[in-house]
């Protein structure tokens, strides 16, 4: 372990999108039990900072707008010059890696493997690690750990608040969030409808949630569905995080919240398409133990049950890691528009039969 003092300032770059930054914080729970009494910060882009609310690791979070004007990007660094001990930049990109050189008199980041700026940061950084493919998420990030020689510590840390007073029904509930970010990512309307339906057949009050941006298409999706009751655009990250981890089951696509869900210890079937479960599949509480497999129809780790459709992939290559089958963020995913409510519904009946334990501690794969 490199020899920092008893205090050290520590600063974690992460500036990627909620899920990403959702997906860092293994990095910085391994950072504040190596140094227990360490200020850890968070550079992030602004608007994903509620992800990391409550999250006792952290100090506190400084914010950059996703496309800054140059002032605000040298007023920053200015502001950061050499203020840390050390600092990690959780991506190989320019920015990132600039502002880790900056603010750490000792600095941490991936360098790829090739390219005139990657000589460049091999040289400036103190402890570069050599960008590569083919690992989670997670496993990924905590090499930055490793490299320092911190032992690594595979836990996810959701937002943490109090449940919001008056919204959770008297009897137990699953919650649906309908809506990911981007379109090719979707799964149909009338596939949430069913389900929606399916949970109350099974005796469960349905929660419906989902960002203020998300109300023009979760109007489509619960339309004429009365027994919902929707939450969208209602909640903050840690408010959000309280009412999934008191649910009996959680339901969603690839998205942040998905992740959320997961890291909480929550039942959580999850539904997803073009992307790669062993790359960015959900992070169960209490670590991944085996790796998600490519593609299966049902799989299961911990807590999580993930749900696939390898057989309608037109080209037979799922998870084909593309934008949808145009290959474009707007576009549709066959094999999530042909997932069946009855394939989802036996992940379902899969998580409700899981006594509690069984759904923080186990490990499996079906399919």
């Amino acid at each position: 372990m490199i020899a920092l003092g008893v205090q050290p300032r520590i600063l974690v770059v992460a500036l990627r999108r909620l899920g990403d930054v959702l997906l860092t914080t293994p990095l910085i729970r391994s950072l504040k039990r190596a140094w227990p009494a360490a200020a850890i910060d968070v550079l992030v882009f602004r608007g994903t900072e509620g992800i990391l609310a409550g999250n006792d690791d952290v100090g506190s979070v400084v914010t950059l707008a996703e496309r800054p004007a140059r002032g605000e990007s040298l007023a920053l660094l200015r502001r950061l010059w050499r203020r840390y001990d050390l600092a990690l930049s959780t991506q190989s990109g320019d920015r990132p890696t600039l502002f880790s050189w900056a603010a750490g008199r000792r600095s941490v980041g991936f360098v790829d493997a090739a390219g005139i700026a990657a000589r460049l940061k091999w040289l400036a950084l103190d402890f570069p690690v050599l960008a590569t493919g083919g690992l989670h998420r997670v496993d990924d990030v905590l090499r930055l750990a490793e490299a320092i020689g911190i032992p690594p510590v595979p836990e996810v840390v959701a937002p943490k608040g109090p449940m919001p007073s008056g919204i959770a029904p008297d009897r137990p509930y699953a919650v649906i969030h309908a809506a990911p970010m981007f379109r090719y990512k979707r799964w149909t309307l009338d596939g949430w409808q069913v389900l929606a339906a399916g949970l109350d057949a099974r005796g469960l009050a349905v929660l419906a949630t989902g960002g203020p941006a998300d109300r023009a298409y979760l109007d489509e999706v619960w339309t004429g569905q009365p027994g919902v009751c929707r939450l969208d655009g209602t909640l903050p990250w840690p408010q959000l995080a309280a009412l999934i981890a008191g649910a009996r089951v959680y339901l969603g696509p690839d998205t942040s919240v998905t992740h959320l869900a997961a890291a909480s210890g929550t039942a959580t079937v999850a539904l997803y398409g073009p992307t790669d479960p062993r790359l960015w599949g959900p992070w169960p509480a209490g670590g991944l133990g085996a790796p998600w497999d490519a593609a299966g129809t049902i799989q299961n780790r911990h807590n999580v049950w993930l749900v696939q459709n390898p057989p309608s992939c037109p080209w037979a290559i799922l998870p084909c890691q593309q934008e949808g089958c145009l290959r474009r963020l707007d576009s549709h995913s066959q094999c999530l528009d042909e997932l069946t409510v009855s394939q989802v519904l036996s992940a379902v009946d899969a998580a409700l039969a899981s006594p509690a334990p069984a759904r923080m501690g186990a490990s499996g794969a079906a399919g």
